[in-house]
């Protein structure tokens, strides 16, 4: 009867059941990828101020995927796509505003 009690104690009780699946902490997403993408879409929406709204987005975007590179958090498809349309906006708006500097300079120029 010794030699049973042994055996039986040598195995080890399970843990007792959870109905809930284990909790997994979610990666974080970074905090600079959300604007820089705001940004970026609004330089190319707003005209004039896009400019200006672009290159904040640039530098946001840059930021972001720099600290993203680091911590490994979330959102680099937010901040490049942030960069890419903050780039575009600021593209798009600084050739309009050369395009208007050089009709201005033609304009004003030609009446003489």
């Amino acid at each position: 009867m010794n030699e049973f009690q042994n055996e039986h104690q040598n195995y080890q009780q399970q843990p007792p059941y959870s109905p809930y699946p284990p909790q997994h902490n979610p990666i974080k997403t970074n905090s600079k990828a959300i604007p820089a993408l705001v940004l970026g879409i609004l330089a190319v929406v707003i005209p004039y101020i896009g400019l200006i709204i672009g290159i904040i987005a640039i530098v946001f975007a840059r930021l972001s995927l720099k600290e993203i590179r680091a911590t490994g958090e979330q959102g680099k498809g937010m901040s490049i796509a942030g960069l890419v349309c903050g780039i575009v906006g600021t593209a798009m708006y600084a050739i309009i505003l050369v395009i208007l500097i050089i009709a201005v300079l033609f304009v004003s120029g030609s009446s003489y």
